[in-house]
């Protein structure tokens, strides 16, 4: 069978140039970079180093980057959290605008930071920080154009680890997820903030931690999401609920984005060691999903996972993996590396692993062919213990590779010569 891309709508509006990284999980929200060019190898030491600043404010946010400015969140004391924009040839300060708090700084396990990647559109810059503050930014002064709060304005619930997801803008439409039986989701104009449609999922699912994306399937152009109890499609025109899958929710961590292609979805939690695909068809009163399989050891870690030609890779418990899409059979696995974050580029898969080191590994669905891993200098000192983790998500843009963990930015040069 012959797999598809997913619908990219007004997405493509985001792009700059075509190796700009504008939004979260890069230019079509699938963890696809369509850029050339790059190094097939890297040293020892990694990638030539070009800067490191180490003052960008707390957070596990991955930054989005074009242009000549990289957008990125983070936070300073409970009582801060804000957007920015930097240079990219040094990683400096452009601008900065407060959004609010964090949200639950009383979380427990506590991990109270920055989370949500900007979204670029044109000179609009939308950010959503941990607390629930959405605001429309100018991008190339920080002044804000019109802001929400997901809890005061539609009265959101969002889960322990508070808000953390990325919005989504789809043509004139910004989605974003507040949680709840009032508008578990949410469409509003991108350009005044007004609501279009509330979306009220029945059981009122609180707000998780994945994104949503855009896909047409069964018919019906939809918002698919993982919210509180599983995976969700809403209809894009009308936001009327049409189905739902449960059986990757666990309740407390339910964070990779969705993938759709086809006219099928693919979701998977860490927590319950598995992945799963669904089937979409069109129905009298909305869309059903028919389960196609569950699989544990599909990819399934909160790095996410990128479908390349019919084939996932991602991690799990283990490290490295690569499934079948539509049957979840795995192709191979690597004994090293555990969980991490995973983009692709130029024939090759670009991973940050929990654990720090930064891995290039070939994009081949025959067996694991790590080129090249290392471990970015100086990195900073957990500091909500043990447990936490590099969690933010590398890029890639422009010939550059941006690497973030907590509140050290670090950018390299992988631009072939």
């Amino acid at each position: 069978m012959n797999l598809r891309p997913s619908l990219l709508p007004a997405l493509l509006a985001f792009l700059a140039t075509a190796a700009d990284w504008p939004q979260w999980r890069g230019p079509f929200r699938s963890g696809i970079s369509k850029e050339t060019g790059l190094l097939k190898t890297w040293p020892k030491e990694g990638p030539k180093l070009l800067w490191q600043v180490k003052d960008i404010g707390e957070g596990y946010a991955t930054p989005a980057v074009a242009g000549k400015r990289i957008y990125v969140l983070g936070n300073k004391g409970m009582d801060n959290e804000y957007v920015q924009a930097l240079s990219i040839d040094d990683g400096k300060p452009v601008w900065t605008t407060k959004l609010g708090g964090v949200g639950n700084p009383d979380q427990n396990p506590a991990y109270p930071m920055a989370r949500s990647t900007p979204a670029l559109d044109g000179n609009m810059l939308y950010a959503q920080s941990s607390d629930g503050d959405l605001a429309c930014l100018e991008a190339s002064s920080g002044k804000v154009i019109w802001r929400k709060n997901l809890r005061r304005d539609f009265g959101g619930i969002a889960g322990k680890w508070a808000y953390a997801e990325s919005p989504l803008i789809d043509g004139d439409v910004l989605v974003a997820t507040p949680g709840g039986k009032e508008a578990t989701m949410i469409a509003l104009n991108k350009k005044t903030g007004a609501p279009i449609w509330k979306s009220s999922v029945p059981g009122g699912d609180i707000a998780a931690y994945a994104s949503a994306i855009v896909t047409e399937s069964a018919g019906r152009k939809q918002y698919v999401q993982f919210v509180d109890k599983g995976i969700v499609g809403i209809d894009a025109k009308t936001g009327q609920f049409l189905w739902r899958y449960d059986r990757t929710a666990n309740g407390p961590a339910n964070i990779p984005t969705p993938i759709a292609n086809d006219g099928y979805v693919y979701s998977a939690n860490a927590r319950r060691f598995g992945g799963a695909l669904v089937q979409l068809h069109a129905a009298k009163d909305g869309v059903s999903a028919e389960e196609v399989y569950f699989e544990r050891n599909a990819p399934n870690t909160l790095g996410g996972q990128v479908l390349l030609n019919g084939v996932l890779y991602g991690t799990n418990s283990k490290g490295m993996t690569a499934a079948d899409f539509l049957t979840g059979k795995t192709k191979w696995q690597a004994e090293e590396g555990g969980p991490g974050a995973v983009l692709y580029a130029d024939g090759n898969l670009y991973v940050h692993g929990e654990d720090g080191a930064v891995a290039l590994v070939e994009a081949s669905a025959e067996a694991y062919r790590e080129k090249a891993r290392f471990t970015p200098p100086d990195p900073p000192k957990r500091i909500h213990g043990a447990r936490e983790a590099a969690w933010a998500y590398p890029v890639v843009a422009n010939g550059r590779m941006y690497v973030r963990d907590l509140g050290t930015l670090w950018c390299y040069d992988i631009k072939a010569r």
